[in-house]
């Protein structure tokens, strides 16, 4: 049975009337994916969080940062299987597949990711990763020095933090709008 039809519960903003700026960020978007994530289109009911989302998750993900992008790719895939965010679950596990090369790894951090045949600092990465969306209080300097241990930076560490802050924020705001993921997403890097 196919996912529901719609892209977003609350509606999306008409693209046609987007301004100039992010009608190139769709047509880049079709460019490069051969389609607009979902996630913009229900961002587009208020065009200025639109951009900030953007905004934001390009100096996240796509930035210079110790961490390389397939491990915040897969710290998205962790924190949204603690959140059990469908949208995110499938958009990022896609990237994961695509960034490691491994069909399975994105569904292994999906499911479990303590299955996940991962190095000592990605199993590092995402107990953290883990711990902070599901226990934020129970943080403590244990967590921060397990990092350290690994060759995190206070840099990096505050980049995996703020990593997994957005996607706690970006689930949330996928859940409570029912976002569903663009369909391309399932087969693709399979």
């Amino acid at each position: 049975m196919p996912q529901p039809d719609h892209i977003s519960a609350l509606g999306i903003g008409d693209p046609a009337g987007l301004d100039e700026d992010l009608q190139a960020i769709y047509a880049k978007c079709v460019e490069k994916l051969g389609f607009v994530p979902n996630v913009f289109h229900a961002y587009s009911l208020r065009p200025a969080k639109l951009r900030n989302f953007i905004t934001m998750y390009n100096e996240l993900m796509l930035a210079p940062s110790g961490l390389s992008k397939l491990e915040r790719e897969m710290v998205a895939v962790a924190v949204s299987s603690a959140n059990r965010c469908y949208y995110c679950l499938v958009a990022h596990g896609q990237a994961v597949r695509k960034l490691s090369g491994d069909p399975q790894l994105g569904e292994m951090i999906a499911l479990n990711y303590r299955v996940a045949k991962l190095d000592g600092r990605q199993r590092a990465l995402l107990d953290f990763a883990w711990k902070l969306t599901t226990t934020p209080h129970l943080i403590d300097d244990g967590d921060r020095d397990a990092l350290r241990r690994q060759g995190l930076t206070e840099e990096d560490i505050f980049d995996l933090a703020e990593t997994t802050a957005f996607f706690n924020l970006s689930n949330r705001m996928a859940s409570a709008t029912d976002m569903m993921p663009n369909p391309e997403y399932h087969t693709l890097d399979r």
